[in-house]
């Protein structure tokens, strides 16, 4: 209990001196040993990279983080409190299951959850009614949305998430640890620094010609005894500066390997968001082609609304070479080959023009809704033209002895 005693005083007492020598230095009263440039541009570049990836990690986590609980309260306010304290609960209990290295049980995210809401109400409606059966057809794509979105938030946060998590709550602290180990020992080397300074002052002092009135032999042994206290301190102080700088150094170079690792935390970093990009991709993908089959699925139901009849696009021109597109495709509206009121082309008629025709690449596979349209596979070449009256969004497809017509949105011509 003594020596507990003893070590606490004694590291109160380094503490407070360290304070007072750290303040000394903000307000330019002692001297600071400083760091090369090369290692403050380390530093900057490690404190940067610490405070942009807890920004990228929390929002992150705000983007990924499902609420599917029910609304509580009325109005704005209740709403969005409901969301941050369901956001909070949601995360205290993911880092409950981490501790106690559970796996997290899966919760039903938003678009399974207007799944459920949907059937529920076409089974009360009316499911054999138009808007029962459209009720279910949705419900069907909402959930099959909500399993993708889960999909994609688990691998999320096993590619993204936990690499980011991993750096702050791991390489970060250690970093940390080292910093401030170095800042000690930085404050070490300036007192020893100053402690050499005063006691070679004051040995310079005292070997000068004693200032005595009197010149006894007496005065002349206590100027040679201070002269040789002193002297022994100067040399004692060399040795702790010795110390010291040595200690600095060592801890100096420590620190300077872990940051000069930040850039391969900035190499991995990379690697995982390329990950968290293609997994993002294969999601909206995916909830691309689950509406995709909606939209099909509602065209083919009597008197339902499919959309406008206007083009999803601007029409393609002709004259240039090479057209890609841009974004994912919008399933264009199902006109037929020939405008509303006006016969529809038999596809046996149709002939290739003279000239006019081109390959065109095909980007997404497609589908064909019904007999008058050819079905594509995403990466195989195909001839397309166009003819009079025909919709802008439309061209006429032919792979072999097939014919059909085939979304613009879906090629990109060659030239």
């Amino acid at each position: 209990m003594d020596f507990n005693m003893k070590k606490l005083a004694s590291d109160a007492g380094i503490f407070f001196t360290r304070a007072v020598q750290f303040t000394e230095e903000k307000f330019g009263q002692a001297e600071k040993t400083e760091l090369d440039a090369h290692f403050e541009n380390l530093l900057a570049r490690a404190d940067s990279t610490k405070n942009w990836t807890e920004k990228i990690l929390r929002q992150t986590e705000v983007l990924l983080q499902p609420n599917p609980s029910e609304w509580t309260g009325t109005g704005p306010g209740a709403r969005a409190g409901s969301w941050w304290q369901r956001l909070a609960g949601a995360r205290v209990e993911e880092f409950l299951y981490e501790k106690l290295d559970r796996k997290v049980p899966s919760r039903v995210t938003n678009g399974e959850l207007l799944a459920q809401y949907m059937t529920e109400a076409a089974g009360e409606l009316g499911p054999t009614t138009p808007y029962g059966k459209t009720l279910i057809k949705v419900a069907e794509a909402e959930k099959r949305l909500g399993a993708a979105e889960r999909d994609f938030i688990h691998t999320a946060s096993i590619n993204f998430l936990t690499p980011l998590r991993n750096f702050l709550e791991g390489d970060w602290k250690t970093i940390s640890k080292e910093r401030r180990l170095l800042q000690n020992r930085r404050l070490d080397l300036d007192a020893c620094k100053a402690r050499l300074k005063k006691a070679k002052a004051a040995e310079a002092k005292a070997t000068t010609v004693p200032d005595f009135q009197e010149t006894r032999p007496r005065n002349y042994i206590l100027s040679a005894s201070a002269s040789a206290l002193w002297n022994d301190e100067v040399d004692k102080s060399e040795q702790e500066l010795r110390v010291a700088q040595t200690e600095f150094d060592r801890q100096a170079e420590v620190t300077r390997l872990l940051l000069e690792g930040i850039s391969s935390t900035h190499v991995n970093h990379l690697r995982c968001l390329h990950e968290f990009v293609e997994s993002q991709t294969t999601y909206y993908a995916q909830c691309y082609r689950h509406m995709l089959d909606l939209q099909k699925q509602l065209g083919r139901f009597p008197g339902t609304f499919v959309g406008t009849t206007e083009p999803a696009s601007p029409p393609l021109s002709s004259t240039s070479p090479t057209t890609t597109a841009a974004t994912m495709p919008v399933e264009p509206s199902v006109a037929g080959l020939a405008p509303p009121g006006e016969a529809a082309l038999c596809l046996e008629e149709v002939a290739p023009p003279a000239s006019g025709t081109r390959k065109a690449r095909v980007l997404y596979d497609y589908e064909a809704a019904d007999s008058s349209e050819l079905a594509l596979l995403a990466d195989e070449l195909i001839t397309v033209y166009s003819l009079p009256g025909m919709d802008p969004d439309w061209l006429i497809g032919e792979r072999g002895n097939k014919k059909g017509k085939v979304p613009v949105t879906y090629l990109e011509l060659l030239s």
